[in-house]
């Protein structure tokens, strides 16, 4: 990746006169200053061969960067094998989905603990993902906001070191809410970027994938996205380090007033 690219989860809001669609939204976006949109494959894959061209065609005319979110149904560390396997199908549901548009990156949560030992989930999900074919979309795991979930930066940074097509998906407000609100300053930041940067080398900071918000936590930790500006996530001090640092990558911003809090991310970030 050249630069740090901002954009959104999902179709845009608009001042709530027109209803959008990918296609329409692609142009949207790009037509305010956003870069990037993740398809939301949550509950479905819904690029098809119908809107595929379209999409596409709206992608590439305007330099438009794709990544998609991957089912909420996927636990690779499932008690049942055929569960795993099921969350195995549509991992690659999803990373066909994407290809169609020649998006880059599948984002998912890897799996829960239940009642395994964090060392034997680790092991399982790995040995579930190895079995993913490279398609050309790279698999990246989403760090997670509770504690009850796989998926803490040191687990996936495991992973990835392992998995070669396996990739991080840095969700900053996940950490924040896992942690019961643990990033709090430039520091807390500059950490985890150096830890990454050891770990997986400056390649892994030149092309990273995150996901930023505001966010409600209890001691459980996630509880929900809110507006930056409603939230004790210090977005700044967040920017700050990645530009520090000159991450290189696409930010993806989930919060409920999205385009919103997308351009506010972009000019904080433009103007430190």
């Amino acid at each position: 990746m050249d630069s740090l690219l901002f954009g959104i989860s999902g179709i845009p809001i608009g001042d709530g006169t027109k209803k959008f669609n990918y296609e329409s939204g692609i142009i949207y976006l790009k037509s305010i200053g956003l870069d990037s949109m993740e398809l939301p494959f949550v509950r479905s894959v819904n690029v098809t061969d119908k809107n595929k061209d379209k999409i596409l065609n709206a992608k590439v005319d305007n330099d438009f960067y794709l990544s998609a979110h991957g089912s909420y149904y996927i636990n690779l560390n499932a008690d049942e094998k055929e569960k795993q396997e099921q969350s195995i199908e549509r991992i690659l549901k999803g990373a066909e989905g994407l290809l169609k548009v020649k998006g880059r990156s599948l984002i998912f949560h890897p799996g829960f603990y239940l009642k395994d030992s964090k060392e034997k989930t680790l092991n399982t999900i790995k040995s579930n993902l190895i079995k993913l074919p490279y398609l050309g979309v790279d698999y990246r795991l989403e760090t997670t906001g509770k504690g009850s979930q796989f998926g803490d930066l040191k687990e996936l940074v495991c992973l990835c070191k392992e998995i070669d097509h396996c990739k991080l998906c840095i969700d900053f407000s996940h950490i924040h809410a896992r942690f019961n609100g643990i990033l709090k300053d430039y520091s807390s930041f500059e950490s985890i970027l150096k830890y990454i940067e050891d770990e997986l080398g400056r390649a892994a900071l030149e092309d990273i994938h995150i996901h930023l918000s505001g966010i409600n936590y209890t001691e459980k930790g996630e509880r929900n996205h809110v507006p930056l500006e409603e939230s004790d996530f210090n977005y700044i001090a967040c920017l700050k380090a990645l530009k520090n640092f000159n991450v290189k990558g696409c930010i993806i911003c989930e919060s409920p007033i999205l385009e919103k809090d997308s351009l506010l991310l972009k000019d904080t970030y433009n103007n430190l």
